[in-house]
């Protein structure tokens, strides 16, 4: 069962900004990033919150919208599927133990395979990914 959470952010234009004008606050991770667009900046929220979660143990979802002074800011929420992201964007190395047989094993050996990488694109295939 995929892991989706939503969070509120809080969108503001600086009107002195060229490339990025709109900043993004997400209060309850206590990040913050940008956006050259409306669209552009929910974009960078959902892809800060994924890269979080990467390294991180995400805080239960508020869905409540926040309170602010800003008359100009945009309050909105925002989807993750957390499991989707990670399984996208984790390229942290694991290490197996896989058997193969000793022919193999000599034979790559002698050709200089990186059965780790030989390993890597085979599962890539064979999961479509």
């Amino acid at each position: 069962m995929d892991e989706i959470k939503v969070y509120p952010i809080i969108i503001t234009k600086d009107t002195d900004a060229t490339d990025y004008p709109y900043f993004v606050d997400i209060p309850d991770i206590d990040g913050m990033t940008e956006g050259s667009s409306i669209a552009d900046a929910i974009e960078m929220a959902k892809d800060y919150i994924g890269t979080y979660s990467l390294d991180n143990d995400l805080p239960e979802s508020n869905t409540t919208l926040p309170t602010i002074a800003d008359e100009k800011a945009i309050t909105s929420l925002v989807t993750v599927n957390v499991s989707e992201y990670k399984r996208k964007n984790d390229n942290k190395v694991v290490k197996k133990t896989i058997t193969i047989p000793n022919y193999l094993n000599e034979l790559g050996k002698e050709r200089g395979l990186n059965f780790s990488e030989v390993m890597t694109n085979a599962l890539k295939t064979k999961l479509d990914v």
